[in-house]
């Protein structure tokens, strides 16, 4: 049985366990196909809104997809949930990441 496998049957026994759909998000990231992955975290975030470990981890793969508009607005409302849930370390890894990719930018210098 493969890791995917596996972890597809934990979330047959326990169908609502955001965790498990995380895994199952991650794992698809893990063997390149990206797509999947990214369909797994929109669905933990509109099940699980609160599972704060979706955003930064779905706007790190939204930023690998260049899709960096979306990569900001993921992190920032993951920003927002942290905040009123209280989860001080994702606040600022969700911070630094927003933060540096908002700064990430091209100088151009005019000769």
């Amino acid at each position: 049985m493969t890791r995917m496998e596996q972890l597809k049957q934990f979330l047959k026994e326990q169908p609502n366990d955001p965790f498990m759909q995380y895994c199952i998000a991650l794992e698809y990231i893990k063997t390149g196909d990206k797509e999947e992955g990214l369909l797994w975290f929109d669905k933990l975030q509109t099940g699980h809104p609160d599972y704060v470990a979706t955003y930064y981890h779905k706007g790190k793969l939204l930023e690998a997809l260049n899709k960096k508009e979306l990569a900001e607005q993921t992190y920032s409302t993951g920003i927002e949930v942290a905040q009123r849930i209280q989860d001080y370390h994702a606040l600022s890894e969700l911070q630094g990441a927003r933060n540096e990719l908002v700064n990430d930018f091209d100088v151009e210098f005019d000769d």
